[in-house]
């Protein structure tokens, strides 16, 4: 590769402008078909747009092209093209985003002096050549521009410059859902009561209100998996052709079977037979309440996401966050007391006093646990952790491990340190005894700073320990453990090596 240039064009160019045609066949068949069914769009419409989509997607890729040379990044998109001189470039980051299965995704950020950034569309990490087209990008940086900081700053999807407009657009989705959930309350309150309150039809009358009951026979039915639909078939399509009932149901009843149909506002509510009868599922007004007030519970693990991110903005981009998750359980004791509360007065709250003290004693739970999930996503920085000052008694056994690779931890077999009268020592268990414990040279270490984890500690870190660099007879080392506990390791090698 040209160290001097660097060119990103697009991968399997045939077969995206394939996909261009097919998507430009998708979008006429969609509108052909629209204007055929006079506005309303049917099935072949609907798989036309989806081809469309998909056409102009690949048209995107098929166009986009990353050119870096002497004078700066070139960008040209559908959306306009674009030229950033080096000299406008403060940095290049890495962006890493999970994909579930898939390996991760990795992309290229510059991070422009001004304070904006740009991620570019190419290179990615599904490039056969990422690595050497990152260090290509790099080494022109260097070259023709003036970079704030050697290190390459690698941002996953934990870390404080991961974003937020994502997760606040999936919160506002949920409200969303939950408000039209709560809207739709009154009506599933009394439709609910209407049912409950409907009566047998007088001889002779007409009426949807009240409950119509007709004898029918089964033709056959199709009984399919849980969480399928299975059906009934009435014979002679009296008085309709089919029913959908649960599994339970078109197992239990037979071809020839004689049943009585109860009938209300025009649907198919029992089906009672000699030995089965089966009753329609009615939406009750305290499902939906407690639905709705599921979805704006569910919506606050998002919103965390983004608190988080606003509290600690100043934090370096790259910097692991804490974790959401004590704001989750805080969530999920509310939803312990809130939906049954939901579920129990859907139509609105009484004014009695158990429901009072009800309401009442959730909201000092709740207020309780969110406090704790506040303090317990603090950024503890480093000098706030405290060491004790008197030396180890006897064997202490820590879980930390040292990240790299050293004669001291071959293969980064440790898990825990040890410390006590025998000296600093990597060890693969938790104690108690030596046993294939490695001694750690103190006299080659030199703490050289402590920080909080970043993007790229890897996985293998819990975001609330930290991180201390160690020089190590000139090769940078890292050892990772507990506040406290890495506090008391580091005093302990500053001890021995006394």
């Amino acid at each position: 590769m040209n160290s001097r240039h660097l060119d990103c064009p697009p991968r399997g160019r045939r077969t995206l402008w394939s996909f261009v045609g097919i998507g430009v066949a998708g979008a006429l068949l969609a509108g052909v078909r629209t204007a055929r069914a006079g506005g309303w769009p049917d099935g072949w419409a609907i798989a036309g747009a989806v081809l469309a989509v998909v056409g102009l997607w690949c048209l995107y890729q098929v166009t986009c092209l990353v050119r870096a040379d002497a004078q700066g990044v070139y960008v040209r998109t559908l959306l306009g093209r674009r030229l950033v001189p080096w000299q406008d470039v403060a940095e290049l980051r890495l962006r890493v985003k999970k994909r579930g299965r898939r390996p991760e995704l990795r992309r290229v950020v510059l991070v422009l002096r001004d304070g904006h950034s740009r991620t570019l569309p190419r290179p990615t990490s599904d490039y056969p050549d990422f690595a050497g087209q990152l260090a290509t990008l790099r080494g022109l940086l260097r070259r023709y521009g003036t970079p704030a900081s050697d290190r390459l700053r690698v941002v996953t999807d934990d870390a404080v410059g991961s974003g937020w407009a994502g997760r606040l657009g999936v919160s506002a989705l949920l409200l969303a859902a939950a408000g039209v959930a709560a809207w739709s309350v009154s009506g599933a309150v009394a439709h609910e009561r209407a049912w409950h309150a409907a009566a047998p039809c007088a001889v002779g009358s007409v009426s949807d209100d009240c409950l119509r009951t007709v004898p029918a026979v089964i033709d056959r039915t199709d009984a399919r998996g849980p969480k399928q639909r299975s059906w009934i078939y009435f014979a002679d399509g009296r008085p309709m052709a089919r029913k959908s009932v649960s599994s339970e149901a078109a197992e239990a009843f037979h071809a020839g079977d004689r049943v009585e149909l109860t009938i209300w506002h025009g649907e198919v509510m029992k089906v009672a037979g000699a030995h089965y009868v089966w009753h329609e599922h009615v939406i009750t007004g305290g499902s939906v309440a407690a639905f709705a007030a599921g979805l704006a519970l569910a919506a606050g693990h998002p919103g965390a996401q983004v608190l988080l991110r606003l509290r600690w903005r100043r934090r370096p981009d790259d910097e692991v966050l804490p974790s959401a998750l004590p704001f989750t359980g805080a969530l999920l004791g509310t939803g312990a007391w809130l939906l049954p509360l939901c579920y129990r007065y859907p139509a609105g709250l009484p004014g009695s006093a158990p429901v009072i003290g009800w309401v009442a004693a959730g909201a000092l739970a709740s207020a309780a646990l969110f406090a704790w999930a506040w303090r317990r996503t603090r950024v503890c920085t480093p000098e706030r952790s405290p060491a004790p000052e008197a030396p180890e008694q006897g064997d202490v056994f820590l879980a930390a491990r040292f990240l790299e690779e050293t004669d001291y931890n071959p293969h980064r077999f440790g898990t825990h340190i040890v410390l006590g009268d025998g000296g600093p020592a990597v060890t693969p268990h938790a104690g108690p005894g030596r046993f294939a414990a490695r001694r750690i040279p103190v006299e080659r270490l030199t703490v050289t700073t402590v920080r909080r984890p970043r993007g790229d500690d890897g996985d293998t870190v819990p975001r609330s320990w930290h991180i201390a660099e160690l020089n190590d007879a000139g090769t940078p080392v890292r050892l990772a453990a507990a506040p406290t506990d890495l506090a008391r390791i580091l005093r302990a090698l500053r001890l021995a090596h006394v």
